[in-house]
């Protein structure tokens, strides 16, 4: 029986900060351009090896729902912004290490742009189990 060396891969989350549109308003058209020609290169080079599985910008206006109840709703956005999440790319990769160098070679780096990473987990220390996405959204 043959064994395969290389690790079962983890998922990890790059979560993007600092990625508004005030960031980029000092560049020209062109250089808009070749920021987003390179993210998507970035991108697709990563989902040809399997590594990125999903990716997706977020909208600007939010909503912060707290307190007992979910009483408190505050629209946004807010003038925090630069510390909101643009945007996420779920990675399947061997370690936090190889996400961090995954990282580390994001063309909007250059530009402001801030990378959270995150290992997910499958036990959460409130026993909240993870759920797989159907791809189907269903009536509640």
């Amino acid at each position: 029986m043959e064994t395969n060396s290389s690790p079962t891969p983890l998922p990890f989350m790059l979560l993007f900060r600092n990625s508004g549109p005030e960031t980029h308003a000092h560049l020209s058209p062109e250089q808009r351009q070749q920021l987003v020609t390179r993210w998507n290169a970035w991108y697709d080079g990563l989902a040809a090896q399997g590594k990125a599985v999903e990716g997706q910008p977020l909208e600007l206006e939010t909503r912060v729902i707290s307190g007992a109840g979910g009483e408190r709703v505050t629209d946004g956005p807010f003038p925090e912004s630069k510390e909101a999440i643009g945007g996420y790319v779920k990675l399947m990769v061997s370690s936090l290490e190889e996400a961090t160098a995954i990282a580390q070679r994001h063309p909007g780096l250059a530009y402001g742009l801030k990378i959270e990473v995150r290992e997910m987990t499958s036990h959460c220390h409130l026993g909240v189990k993870p759920r797989k996405s159907s791809g189907a959204l269903s009536a509640v």
